[in-house]
């Protein structure tokens, strides 16, 4: 019953906290962060493991990365959808995480002898296939969990989604390190299975504690998951066994660059139509006008997410062959550079949360979309670090990469935890996971468009000269765009009508999501709440 709920949320106002939040948020911060380690321990000796196992080239290599992490965010608009309508968060994140893990696992089991590809190749590429399907089950759906455990004006949501990001960014702190050491200097299948043992351990915590969650995340219609299929099997069963067909199907996009850059079109086109479509159907105006902030905002993700992503791809291969990584006689492999990312956001969060206070009480902090804007020129900035950082002739100091990381972390903490709430707090009940997919599937166009501009980089030929010269073309360019972002701020937040966001929406789409209460809200909703009033 909604009355037994703190305000509408998934959790009884009489469940146990710690420090003043739900266990269940803490139970997700352990899931998530093994999640994460597994996923950003692998990423970071990905393209080392296609050109120095495999023996790919630049650009080959490059064209998988990119379609394998374009695919990694283009499914959760799919795991959403299903979870909001069929699974329900909850089981969504354990199939997910069941996948993940077996993913992981295989990838460490299938490794072949150096430059060997046939069989080996194809069982690598079946074990991408399993995790970018399992990621599009859990990635979406375990954001959407944090926000259930609130209500939707709650301000205890500020400091929750300000740790639950702690989390994502403990375990890609951490997954780098462990993963790249072992990766780089054992063997590769050591790297990659300490990276499917840090899933199954986030699998273990998930499933362990998730009784935490009390009714988060539960199916919006159990009986309905009962019901027989067209092919004589429950829903449930069906969606798990379409799980199956879609590791098949990503098995085949996963090498070919061109169909997922259409499935990405088409994906786009459908879906943001799909959400206009509603809005202007079955919304009324304020909430319509909310939908379209959300859009403005994902419509900038892209971008950001373009020029960051090079993390993976360029910037790991211009670090492993240009950047000088010799400190007291030991030679750092150069996926661990990936950990100074997440080292900047740990340290660097609780700064720019103190900083939105101060700036808060004064009545000057920026909005969500100003923040956006802030968030794409630092991360054009950061590429003239490099650039400036950069000798005539000889190895880059890697004092340099590291600023580099320190700037685009800053513009990440402008950008990806805003974005996250936002989507949570923008959204009405029954589209918070369709939302918060498209915010995923916004993201994997800017990994798509991050592995093209990685192949610019590459190429027989392609010099120090010719790699620093396309990351001074891209970093104008976010600039610019940084800048445009900043003039229209204003008028898109006041599209998202703050001053009203604590009020329950009086329309029946709000009342069909999973808990059957409005979604909630995300990080800094008191400030954001402020500002909009100014």
């Amino acid at each position: 019953m909604a009355s037994a709920y703190a305000g509408g949320g998934g959790v009884p106002a009489h469940a146990k906290t710690f420090l003043g939040h739900p266990t269940g948020l803490f139970m997700l911060f352990f899931a998530e962060m093994w999640e994460r380690f597994s996923f950003y321990g692998m990423r970071a000796i990905l393209v080392l493991y296609l050109t120095k196992h495999f023996l790919f080239g630049e650009q080959p290599a490059y064209a998988i990365y990119g379609a394998y992490t374009s695919l990694v965010y283009i499914t959760p608009i799919i795991g959403g959808y299903i979870a909001d309508r069929f699974l329900g968060a909850r089981k969504a994140v354990l199939v997910g995480g069941l996948f993940i893990t077996v993913g992981h696992l295989m990838i460490a089991l299938v490794e072949g002898p150096a430059g060997v590809q046939g069989s080996a190749l194809n069982g690598f590429y079946l074990a991408l296939a399993c995790i970018i399907i399992g990621t599009g089950f859990l990635k979406a759906n375990i954001s959407v969990l944090v926000g259930q455990l609130y209500p939707r004006d709650d301000l205890r949501r500020d400091g929750a989604f300000s740790i639950f990001y702690m989390g994502i960014n403990t375990g890609a702190f951490a997954g780098p390190i462990i993963v790249g050491i072992l990766g780089e200097t054992v063997g590769w299948s050591w790297g990659f299975g300490a990276a499917g043992i840090g899933m199954a351990l986030g699998l273990v915590v998930f499933v362990l504690c998730r009784g935490a969650l009390y009714d988060a995340g539960q199916p919006p219609v159990p009986a309905a998951l009962k019901t027989r299929s067209p092919i004589g099997v429950s829903i449930e069963w069906t969606i798990y066994l379409g799980a199956v067909a879609g590791v098949m199907l990503a098995w085949w996009l996963v090498r070919s660059q061109g169909a997922v850059g259409t499935l990405l079109l088409v994906a786009a086109v459908l879906t943001v139509g799909f959400i206009l479509l509603t809005s202007f159907r079955r919304l009324p105006k304020v909430e319509r006008h909310r939908i379209f902030a959300a859009l403005f905002l994902i419509a900038l993700s892209p971008l950001f997410w373009a020029l960051f992503e090079q993390a993976g791809s360029s910037l790991t291969l211009y670090t492993d062959q240009s950047v000088d990584r010799t400190m007291l006689g030991w030679t750092i492999p150069a996926s661990m550079f990936q950990s100074v990312n997440a080292f900047f956001i740990i340290t660097l969060a609780p700064l720019f949360g103190l900083l939105w206070t101060v700036l808060g009480k004064r009545g000057l902090e920026p909005s969500a979309p100003f923040k956006f804007g802030i968030g794409l020129i630092l991360v054009g900035a950061g590429f003239f670090a490099l650039i400036l950082g950069a000798p005539a002739a000889g190895l880059t100091p890697a004092i340099f990469v590291i600023l580099l990381y320190m700037l685009h972390s800053m513009g990440e903490l402008c950008f990806s935890p805003i974005g996250l709430s936002s989507m949570t707090r923008l959204s009405v009940a029954s589209m918070t996971g369709l939302m918060m997919g498209t915010w995923f599937l916004a993201t994997a166009g800017g990994e798509f468009i991050a592995g093209l501009i990685a192949q610019e980089t590459g190429g027989e030929g392609a010099g120090v000269g010719h790699v620093l010269g396309i990351y001074a073309k891209i970093g104008w360019f976010s600039m610019g765009v940084g800048v445009l972002v900043l003039l229209v701020a204003p008028f898109v937040t006041r599209l998202m009508h703050l001053d009203s966001l604590g009020e329950r929406p009086d329309h029946a789409l709000a009342g069909e999501g999973a808990i059957g209460e409005p979604a909630a809200a995300g990080l800094d909703t008191r400030d954001e709440q402020r500002l909009g009033r100014r």
